[in-house]
């Protein structure tokens, strides 16, 4: 569902994770939301599995999501290009606070796909079932919760 990569500064976390790919029970991750709430996402960590996402698959229950941690904090694009279920799309500033929304972002039906872009540069992305936003309450500037497992030594 990754249309295009920005370039900008890539961050030592970002960087050590896109080198050192958890794997096994380390690719799912709890994301708290403010309400305590939380969903069990699957990390996209390399660039192959950013670039595959959410695509193929038939449904995405309320209580799971994608969670994509880019090289570095930039205005990174995506598509529905093969994804089968409507999203929405949460990207998130390096501090985790969402910087941009797209609710109920439809599949791709036909070439060329349109992109999705934030307002601002985000440094994580979030997917989750379309509705999921307002189903969690979640607004602009809301800060999420994850702990991302340590890339092996």
């Amino acid at each position: 569902m990754k249309k295009n990569f920005g370039t900008a500064g890539a961050g030592m976390l970002a960087a050590a994770f896109l080198f050192c790919a958890p794997r096994g029970a380390d690719k799912f991750i709890k994301v708290y939301f403010p309400d305590g709430r939380s969903v069990t996402a699957e990390l996209a960590v390399t660039e192959a599995e950013r670039a595959r996402g959410l695509m193929f698959r038939e449904r995405i229950a309320p209580d799971q999501g994608m969670l994509f941690l880019m090289p570095g904090e930039d205005y990174h694009a995506f598509w529905m290009k093969n994804t089968l279920i409507p999203l929405d799309i949460l990207w998130l500033d390096e501090d985790r606070r969402i910087v941009h929304i797209e609710r109920d972002v439809p599949p791709c039906s036909g070439d060329p796909c349109p992109s999705y872009a934030p307002s601002r540069p985000g440094s994580f992305v979030l997917e989750l079932g379309a509705g999921g936003a307002d189903r969690y309450g979640l607004k602009l500037f809301d800060r999420l919760d994850f702990v991302l497992p340590n890339p092996p030594r």
